[in-house]
């Protein structure tokens, strides 16, 4: 599931739903994935989040960083930045709606919170320009974690996936026919 969180009256705080509805245009023939708009966010998402195995969050964050930078928080790192100091209401949220995953056993196994810096919460239809050129970055992230989360786990038992994966393509094993 993608899920986008923000306000798209407030400029730079629609950042996530923005970023979802750029990922939405591209992606949107694939049928293994949910496009939804959380808004503000509620508590009726925790249906939608205990239902899937892989969730991608686009939301505006606070990274203490310059405007449209972007930043990926994966596995236990999303649980740790959702943790930490609280950065906006809408984070206050998305930690409840994971929380009550975690507590009924439904956390999704493949999570990430894709946050991007605003420089501007204020009335606006659009992002500011910043946070707008770093949408499709948002995207390109999100798509690579949809890669990386397609590809089976790698065990011991499978060393020559390991060899392969680790292998730059240009020295790709051949494989004969």
């Amino acid at each position: 599931m993608i899920l986008g969180i923000g306000n798209t009256l407030l400029s730079d705080e629609g950042a996530g739903i923005h970023a979802l509805n750029l990922m939405k245009e591209t992606f949107d023939a694939r049928s293994d994935l949910t496009f939804l708009d959380g808004g503000t966010l509620s508590f009726s998402l925790a249906c939608w989040i205990e239902e899937c195995h892989h969730l991608i969050v686009f939301d505006a964050a606070e990274l203490h960083a310059p405007p449209g930078t972007v930043k990926v928080f994966a596995g236990s790192d999303m649980d740790a930045y959702l943790g930490a100091a609280k950065r906006s209401a809408h984070e206050v949220g998305l930690m409840d709606l994971m929380d009550i995953a975690r507590l009924t056993d439904h956390l999704p196994v493949n999570r990430a919170l894709i946050g991007i810096q605003p420089q501007l919460m204020d009335w606006g239809m659009q992002p500011t320009e910043n946070v707008g050129h770093a949408l499709p970055e948002a995207v390109d992230q999100a798509a690579t974690l949809l890669q990386l989360w397609a590809q089976p786990p790698l065990t011991d038992a499978t060393p020559t996936a390991v060899q392969h994966r680790n292998t730059p393509p240009s020295e790709s094993p051949k494989t004969g026919a």
